[in-house]
């Protein structure tokens, strides 16, 4: 936790005044049974009534200036916690997003979700409670305690029992469920997985019929996490009925052995009443701190699990880098001997690969599931670098290029085709943020997407849900397709992004981009043989390793694996066509 009070920098002033306000309201608080013990021992004695009211006027007043001392006490607490926890949930936000794709499949999405938003969530009201209560208890159970000796120094010796007791209760209880809080979270990391898997495969789940065995699994998660708090909550019930019996006890204690001294003279009934109101403070002030340990150990075990994230540093950085001039004659992208293993893993994805493309070309590439062709194109861009060898873009190591300068070079169709919410034009400046609507329109028609765009009564203003859920599995495809194409980059990948579409649409779409993106170099990651068919240089994948490059005529001829790949898909006009 201690890394983390750095986001409450600025809030200084607020971190001071609201504790001193709330020991300012702890203070008039300890001023009331005195009160009460001048009404007893004056005003009830006496009969006088004047003074009992007065006395009564006073205590009211005691009570509205405790409750504004609380009020702002409040205010300062609750402005620092939230300015704290904006703070920190926008850095973490910006942390992640640094983080390369290796670090954030090791971490996994549904943890990453829990941290900003559950366990920011527990700091922010650690910190809330820590600024109202850290001081505010311990300082009402020493005044307590030290008023209680001002009225009588025997009796006074029953609080130095009670509360020792009181406190060991608590520190038990504490001690017991302090566990069984840490555990929570990672239930909820369970709970947030199996959610996000259902919401965003909600299609696949309701298309096999796998509704109730989904449930079923969420269930049981959800009532082994019901089983963990319940368990705590059992242990968190006895906090009351221990404590209360010891206050009751000690109460029983400043009774009897008050009255003796009442007896003696010692002492007034007034003053009784004050200790027995004092022991009833101190009790409610060492509840209050347990409530405060429990929310500060789950603060803290949130702490620890946002620390684990800033902890992890992004692999892949581009300080120090440069802008990269182009080198004459050089390969628009150069493999040399590029090998590559994911981590955590013992056999590389891709092993010796050697290949070059040139300005203008489209290179195709093909193989079986898992082959490597995704991990092939990613290492383009730099989202994972190379365990061995060495990538080139236009004669220049991508590891000397600069994020910003590299991703400008590189347009990239994802697999899966993403859509924010958001207007059609929204998410076509994604590929080109001051793009106007002649760019947008011709990236548009080059991606066969211009004609369904166009028959939207709303045209390019068009609202799109989240996820593109309002559109079909093929328009969706053509407008990242589209979006990649806005900006113009010299280098576009499209990673088995036309796999929703029809084979004459597919075919469209190669023409438009062959004809029309000049020396563009296009890289179609496709299982189907006619989607790369055409292509200058095609690229075989078998087992991560580099089976065959060559024309679709070549690779007839000298690879069997793309041969049988052809055959499987293919009739033998088509493949000879």
């Amino acid at each position: 936790m201690r890394k983390l009070l750095k986001y409450l920098k600025g809030y200084h002033k607020e971190c001071i005044l609201a504790p001193l306000f709330k020991m300012l309201e702890a203070t008039f608080e300890l001023i009331v049974p005195l009160v009460v013990a001048g009404i007893v021992d004056v005003g009830i004695k006496n009969r006088d009534t004047a003074y009992i009211w007065r006395m009564c006027a006073v205590m009211v007043l005691l009570g509205i200036i405790g409750l504004v001392c609380s009020l702002t006490a409040q205010y300062f607490s609750a402005k620092a916690a939230m300015g704290f926890s904006t703070a920190l949930r926008k850095d973490l936000f910006a942390h992640i997003s640094r983080l390369s794709y290796r670090e954030l499949d090791k971490l996994g999405t549904p943890t990453l979700i829990t941290r900003i938003t559950s366990d920011v969530n527990q700091t922010q009201a650690g910190v809330n409670l820590v600024l109202r209560l850290f001081l505010r208890s311990p300082f009402i159970v020493v005044g307590a305690v030290i008023m209680a000796f001002t009225i009588n120094v025997p009796v006074a010796v029953v609080f130095l029992i009670a509360v020792p007791l009181i406190s060991l209760v608590i520190y038990t209880i504490m001690k017991m469920t302090v566990p069984i809080y840490k555990k929570v979270q990672k239930s909820l990391d369970r709970i947030s997985l199996i959610t996000r898997e259902n919401y965003v495969g909600a299609r696949v789940v309701r298309a096999f019929g796998r509704q109730s065995e989904e449930n079923a699994d969420f269930s049981e998660t959800n009532d082994q996490y019901t089983k963990i708090q319940v368990a705590a909550g059992k242990i968190s019930a006895l906090l009351n009925p221990a404590t209360y019996v010891i206050m009751n006890l000690a109460i029983v204690a400043i009774l009897w052995f008050g009255s003796k001294e009442v007896y003696k003279g010692v002492i007034t009934q007034g003053e009784v009443v004050a200790l027995v109101n004092y022991m009833s403070q101190i009790l409610l002030a060492l509840l209050a701190l347990a409530n405060l340990i429990v929310a500060v150990t789950k603060a803290l075990a949130s702490a620890a699990r946002l620390n684990e994230v800033f902890e992890t540093q992004p692999t892949l950085t581009d300080t120090g880098s440069m802008q990269q001039e182009e080198k004459s004659g050089a390969h628009r992208v150069e493999f040399k001997d590029v090998t590559f293993t994911y981590a955590g893993t013992q056999e590389p994805a891709l092993t010796h690969i050697f290949f070059t493309a040139e300005p203008g070309e489209t290179i195709g590439i093909i193989g079986g599931t898992g082959c490597g062709k995704s991990t092939l194109v990613n290492l383009i861009p730099r989202f994972y670098d190379v365990t061995e060898g060495e990538i080139l873009v236009d004669g220049n190591p991508v590891r000397d290029y600069p994020f910003s300068q590299l991703r400008r070079k590189v347009g990239v169709v994802p697999q899966h085709a993403v859509l924010f919410k958001g207007t059609i034009r929204d998410n076509m400046k994604w590929g080109k943020e001051d793009a106007d609507d002649k760019e947008i329109h011709k990236a548009l028609s080059i991606a066969q997407a211009r004609d369904f765009v166009e028959s939207k009564p709303e045209k390019l203003n068009t609202m799109v849900s989240q996820g593109g859920s309002n559109l079909s599995g093929g328009q969706r495809q053509r407008l990242t397709i589209a979006r990649a194409l806005v900006g113009m980059p010299e280098i576009l990948i499209m990673d088995d992004s036309a796999s929703a579409l029809d084979f004459a649409t597919d075919a469209a779409l190669r023409h438009a981009i062959r004809e029309q993106t000049g020396e563009m170099t296009v890289f179609i990651v496709s299982q189907r043989a006619t989607s790369i068919k055409q292509a200058d240089k095609i690229l075989v994948l078998d087992d991560g390793c580099l089976a065959g490059v060559g024309t679709h005529k070549e690779l007839m001829q000298s690879c069997e694996v793309y041969r049988e790949i052809c055959l499987s898909q293919l009739s033998e006009q088509e493949v000879n066509r």
